[in-house]
């Protein structure tokens, strides 16, 4: 059988199961407190004893069965998620392949790679959620191997804004509200060659049981108030890091511009001293973090822009002096870049964020380009 089996009734005490912890009474008349003493040679039941009760004047005895923990059985949604990929694959584990080849499936992407079939219709063409629109799907997920790895009864996302993995994008587009379907994805639309740690391994397919719940507009950001919008902003943020931690720049630039769209829209209740504080903090990181996508991407004009912004904000943050200076030393605009990193050296002491090795060779490009630019000066 595919999926999580019940456990077996445990004989016997659970081999994990923390012995009790003694208890303590204090004695009438005295000062000192007596422990409750538990045999070494417990029997089935262990025995607790509180000696010489002064009370009773003999000894109490209180017996304690052994507990044993169960594993919890799956749950019914999972139990019918299961018999559901017995009737596709049959009793035997890892045929996804098969899959990719069957009969009665919808291509999704042209390449065969992601896959749908239809368990449940849904409202028809007009409950088919449109790019920009805010979704919530019921999903369950399993690897070949019949290892459940992505479960959530209410996942919320808005599409188009790399929020999940592709698979989930353009699987759910081709869906209608009330629609359930399977969704079958090779490794290039889910996780990739790196896979998740620590449950999906590098190339690995998935399987999908997707319910289109609901599809509503995405909320007008104006009418949030400052910590919703933080919240969200967050949200898209760690998503860019998701991306970049990937070596998905392209997709984490996206995520970290929509984070920024969060945070400077203008919402009708004006932020508090200390939210104006956060929604400044969470503006330099999402900025620093679009500068080092960008970076990757070669973008050097969209760098400087990045970093610029940053300083306008905080003057003092060195990941932004630094990458300026170091980009500026590059088109050897030798004199700015000389007073942009020099402010970065004598912060770095202080802040531990960029190592000084790394400053002191900026500086060196920029004097040797200075040098190398009066020697030919000199020579013409």
């Amino acid at each position: 059988m595919i999926g999580p089996q019940p456990s077996a009734q445990p004989q016997g005490p659970s081999p994990g199961a923390k012995a009790q912890e003694p208890l303590e009474v204090a004695k009438e008349g005295g000062g000192a407190s007596q422990r409750a003493k538990q045999p070494a040679s417990a029997g089935p039941a262990a025995a607790m004893e509180l000696e010489g009760s002064p009370c009773l004047g003999r000894v109490v005895r209180f017996l304690l069965p052994h507990t044993a923990i169960e594993a919890p059985l799956p749950q019914e949604e999972e139990q019918q998620f299961y018999r559901g990929l017995e009737r596709l694959l049959g009793p035997k584990q890892g045929c996804f392949g098969q899959l990719f080849a069957a009969a009665g499936w919808a291509d999704v992407t042209e390449d065969r790679f992601l896959r749908k079939l239809l368990v449940r219709e849904g409202q028809g063409e007009a409950g088919r959620p449109q790019p920009g629109q805010e979704v919530t799907v019921k999903l369950l997920g399993v690897l070949e191997d019949g290892s459940l790895v992505e479960k959530d009864p209410m996942l919320t996302f808005t599409l188009e804004q790399g929020d999940v993995i592709q698979a989930l994008e353009l699987g759910v587009q081709s869906m209608q509200l009330g629609e359930v379907s399977f969704l079958l994805t090779s490794f290039q639309y889910a996780y990739g060659h790196l896979g998740r740690d620590p449950d999906i391994p590098s190339d690995a397919s998935l399987l999908y049981e997707v319910t289109l719940l609901q599809i509503r507009d995405s909320p007008d950001l104006g009418l949030l108030p400052p910590s919703t919008r933080i919240s969200l902003s967050k949200q898209k943020r760690e998503r860019g890091n998701f991306h970049f931690e990937r070596e998905e720049y392209q997709w984490a630039m996206q995520s970290y511009q929509l984070a920024l769209g969060i945070l400077d829209s203008p919402g009708a209740v004006p932020p508090s001293p200390e939210e104006e504080e956060e929604l400044q903090e969470h503006q330099v990181k999402c900025l620093n973090n679009r500068a080092a996508a960008q970076l990757k991407l070669q973008l050097f004009e969209e760098v400087l822009a990045s970093c610029s912004a940053v300083l306008h904000i905080d003057p003092d943050n060195v990941k932004a002096l630094y990458r300026k200076g170091k980009l500026l030393s590059e088109r050897g605009e030798d004199q700015e870049a000389m007073k942009i990193l020099k402010r970065a050296l004598q912060l770095e002491p202080t802040t531990k964020v960029t190592p000084w090795k790394l400053l002191f060779g900026a500086v060196a490009v920029a004097l040797g380009s200075m040098v190398t630019s009066i020697f030919l000066t000199t020579r013409s």
